[in-house]
């Protein structure tokens, strides 16, 4: 149903023969006997004649590779294929999969690939080729086996990495000493305070950006300390009220901007094709702006207006941030862009071999400095004195010297399952550059990039996610909530009763079944490289070298 949103009819014109090269060899094909043999194994004439040229090994690996799934939906693949960001790996697949004509029909691939993942299979390469709108296509057998080798290696370096974190967790679970954890309060109940929200409209003439924001204010005596939430692309301030609530009926004051630039209705105009960006690269400044602007006005209105007056705390702000929130988090929380970094990341050689889609995005950063040569980018806010990064990307717009810069209390939260902003370069790595000693990395063992974003308003017409792609969404967040609480407890509001529930005990304690729960607070790179084996170590250290 999802389909004809992108332009893509399910009556396409279907690829029927593949013409596979494999060193000196041609192979021809038809599509029928390469799904016969990818899901049963049975190599049939056609495909046997072959058999002496092509190693049973090599047959095999092409039978895996074939019907190994990617967990995208066609939004996702859409949203990414749309950019200009998507062109580098058009161009890398189109190395592998070509039509028979001299230049590689991008369109035709594009539609193969938001088709595939709109099939029941998911997206695999074998439905890609299925979906393919041409009659005859080219596969590069030994290209192909290439970046399967590069994405297993990839996959299996992140699993061992994740299990380095979990067994670490168990370490820290084991060391710690502290009453018995089924007395202390349920953080997943929501706390005893009522809460007033507000929409307001802030409108930053210097930036000419309309700022609509949610504010919720919870009836206390006291002024209240304020946690602001900042969404990830494509989500608005609805996606993450589960969350606010929870927060002010603790006693928190919740600020949850729209940011214009990167929110719903820009995605929105992507997939009508009003707009061509995801994001503008300016939104790596204007997000971090936008917060200390409503910060500013706040200041302003807690002075005057009659609904604040003297009820906010605004020097004493977390921040909580989801995907490119996150990343705004961490840039008011004091971590700064890294340019030279990014400029030796995003080589156009280096892109075009990346795996890492969030890569994409963040290289965009580098139009900043071209732009303002020789500005110096100064985003962190001082009221900010702590920090929650969900999903973040990080590796290169911050890099190890940016991360370094942090001197407030930050947690991490990373997923295994995540395919835009990969675990493993994204939050694991980036965890162990922190240099402050306040410091948490909690696992989502099971989760995806999309797993702690609750419920849209359905005024807003989010595009719905498939339930795979999302994973136990409920059990994150209240993961959300009981992490979110004491950390902003216990660094925000100054009440360390809330300590006992930062540490890899209780973690273990509340973790299920359907989406695992590890928390550690020390792991550096060099204890991370002696945690993985020798093969991901090597290539631990070959990309993130230890001084």
């Amino acid at each position: 149903m999802v389909l004809p949103t992108f332009g893509i009819s399910n009556s396409v014109l279907a690829a029927e023969r593949i013409y596979a090269s494999y060193s000196a060899l041609e192979l021809s094909i038809s599509v029928s006997t390469l799904e016969n043999y990818a899901k049963t194994g049975i190599i049939n004439e056609d495909l046997a004649a072959y058999q002496q040229y092509l190693p049973l090994e090599q047959l095999q690996e092409l039978r895996r590779i074939l019907l190994n799934r990617v967990k995208v939906s066609p939004v996702i693949v859409s949203q990414l294929l749309y950019t200009p960001q998507g062109e580098f790996l058009l161009h890398r697949l189109a190395q592998v999969i070509k039509t028979s004509q001299a230049e590689p029909g991008f369109g035709a691939l594009r539609s193969a690939l938001i088709s595939a993942s709109g099939e029941s299979g998911g997206l695999t390469l074998l439905n890609v080729l299925r979906k393919y709108p041409s009659s005859s296509i080219r596969l590069d057998v030994a290209e192909t086996l290439e970046i399967a080798t590069e994405l297993e290696e990839l996959v299996n370096q992140t699993h061992r990495a994740i299990a380095a974190v979990s067994e670490k967790s168990k370490i820290e679970a084991e060391s710690i000493s502290q009453p018995n954890l089924s007395q202390l309060p349920d953080l997943k109940v929501p706390g005893k305070f009522k809460s007033q929200k507000y929409i307001l409209k802030f409108f930053d003439s210097t930036r000419n950006r309309l700022l609509l924001t949610d504010v919720y204010i919870p009836n206390v005596q006291n002024p209240a300390p304020v946690i602001v939430i900042s969404h990830g692309l494509g989500l608005d301030s609805s996606n993450f009220q589960y969350l606010a609530t929870h927060l002010a009926s603790y006693g928190f004051a919740v600020v949850v901007p729209n940011h214009p630039g990167s929110d719903a209705k820009q995605l929105r105009s992507l997939l009508n094709g009003r707009a061509i960006e995801v994001a503008e690269p300016s939104e790596f400044q204007d997000r971090p702006m936008d917060i200390t602007y409503i910060l500013n006005q706040l200041q302003k209105g807690n002075q005057s207006d009659s609904r604040f007056k003297g009820r906010l705390n605004l020097q004493q702000v977390g921040v909580f941030g989801q995907s490119l929130g996150g990343y705004t988090a961490l840039a008011l929380a004091g971590a700064k862009i890294n340019f030279e970094q990014l400029k030796q990341d995003c080589q156009p050689a280096a892109l075009q071999k990346t795996w890492n889609m969030s890569l994409l995005l963040q290289c965009r950063a580098l139009e900043l400095s071209i732009s303002k040569s020789g500005k110096y980018y100064n985003l962190r806010d001082e009221r900010v004195k702590a920090a929650i990064a969900v999903n973040p990307i990080t590796s290169s717009i911050f890099g190890k010297a940016g991360l370094s810069q942090i001197k407030t209390p930050v947690m991490i939260v990373s997923s295994s399952d995540d395919t835009v902003a990969p675990a493993l370069s994204e939050q694991i790595l980036p965890f162990s550059w922190l240099a402050n000693s306040q410091k948490y990395l909690a696992m989502l063992v099971g989760g995806t990039h999309f797993s702690t974003i609750g419920n849209a308003n359905p005024a807003n017409q989010q595009v719905a996610l498939p339930a795979d792609m999302i994973g136990d969404a409920s059990q994150a967040r209240r993961y959300m909530n009981v992490l979110s609480l004491p950390f902003f407890q216990t660094y925000i509001a100054g009440k360390p009763q809330y300590t006992p529930y930062l540490n890899a005990a209780y973690t273990q304690s509340i973790s299920s079944k359907s989406l695992g729960l590890s928390l550690v607070k020390s792991l550096n790179t060099t204890e991370l490289v002696q945690l993985l084996d020798i093969k991901g170590a090597k290539l631990v250290k070959k990309k993130f070298p230890t001084p």
